[in-house]
């Protein structure tokens, strides 16, 4: 889907995706000092504004601009008093971008997110590869997506091979400049069935 076809799917609904932030964000990120993040393909910002509210400054882009006007308004939302929000919410600074193509400031994040981007592996490679070099030295890079075994053993995601995540792949473009410290295929609850997840989270060396 390009980037007119999402908007026309945020103007069919309130709200695409749930107002909480991804089970397997918020285990991986929740011990973190808060710093300076960046949430790729945000979409309507649920991830990024359970950061801020927990003190990040975060850079939310997503090529969509209706997502990003919600995410907008959203941010005018965060709440700051939320447990290890610390004495002040963060912010977030929504723009429109398209991630194949966006250059982030190489060096300058704490944490760089993606969360669900499903693109083919062509280009998802060149992503995960700027997102390494976004993240500062010690810095925190996590992806989560539709793991590749959701197609047999899973529910819901897309059902494009080639799109979806898998561990060894994500591995393979992060280690050679990144520490690589939680690797698995997640078991998420989706009603009274299970979707597999690729959660991988590295440290930049």
């Amino acid at each position: 889907m390009d980037a007119d076809a999402w908007d026309e799917r945020y103007r069919a609904v309130e709200r695409v995706w749930p107002a909480g932030p991804n089970m397997w964000v918020v285990r991986e990120v929740a011990g973190l000092r808060p710093g300076r993040a960046l949430d790729l393909a945000a979409g309507e910002g649920r991830n990024a504004r359970w950061l801020a509210g927990r003190g990040w400054r975060v850079d939310a882009v997503d090529f969509s601009p209706v997502a990003v006007g919600r995410m907008a308004e959203g941010a005018e939302e965060v709440d700051g008093t939320a447990e290890g929000a610390g004495e002040s919410a963060g912010a977030v600074h929504a723009a429109v971008a398209d991630v194949t193509r966006y250059a982030p400031e190489p060096g300058a994040y704490d944490l760089v997110l993606l969360s669900y981007l499903h693109l083919p592996w062509r280009d998802m490679a060149g992503v995960l590869e700027r997102a390494a070099r976004a993240a500062r030295p010690g810095g925190t890079l996590l992806l989560v997506g539709h793991d590749v075994g959701n197609l047999e053993h899973g529910t819901g995601g897309p059902q494009d091979p080639d799109v979806l995540s898998g561990v060894e792949r994500v591995r393979a473009v992060w280690e050679p400049s990144a520490d690589v410290v939680v690797a698995e295929v997640a078991r998420r609850p989706v009603g009274e069935a299970v979707a597999l997840d690729t959660v991988v989270r590295a440290v930049r060396r």
